[in-house]
């Protein structure tokens, strides 16, 4: 029974953050008692080893299933959203330096209707001529 409690703990140590402490205490309980210092601290080393490569994968495995979850949920990535951003800033840009064409062209449209309607009023223009028909009597004969 007393080696499945070491089994136990050792699988727990797996996960968790292992001390040196706490793996040189799961060495001592995995060797025999005689066993050499030196055997027990490469046991303890080899234990911590082993915890951390268990814990990097352990930490992977959630990472990529979050990550799928999250796929499958349809939510925006962190570089989708960077992409997003600048797709934004770009058509921005394009948009005030098209605005500003636009500005200077509508500027030009609006000077020459201003002088071409300037022209009409003092009569000048062929609207001005057209503008008061003749009318033909009430009666209509």
């Amino acid at each position: 029974m007393a080696k499945m409690q070491d089994v136990r703990k050792t699988i727990e140590a797996s996960l968790g953050n292992l001390s040196t402490t706490r793996a040189q205490e799961l060495a001592k309980g995995m060797l025999d008692r005689d066993a050499a210092k030196e055997q027990v601290t490469k046991t303890a080393a080899d234990l911590m080893e082993w915890s951390q490569r268990n814990r990097t994968r352990l930490v992977t495995i959630i990472r990529t299933e979050v990550r799928d979850q999250l796929h499958q949920m349809g939510v925006a990535t962190q570089d989708d959203l960077d992409a997003l951003r600048k797709r934004v800033r770009d058509l921005e840009r394009a948009a005030r330096a098209s605005g500003s064409t636009k500005r200077a062209s509508a500027k030009r449209s609006a000077s020459k209707s201003a002088s071409s309607k300037s022209a009409s009023a003092t009569g000048k223009g062929r609207t001005a001529s057209k503008a008061s028909p003749k009318r033909s009597g009430a009666s209509g004969a």
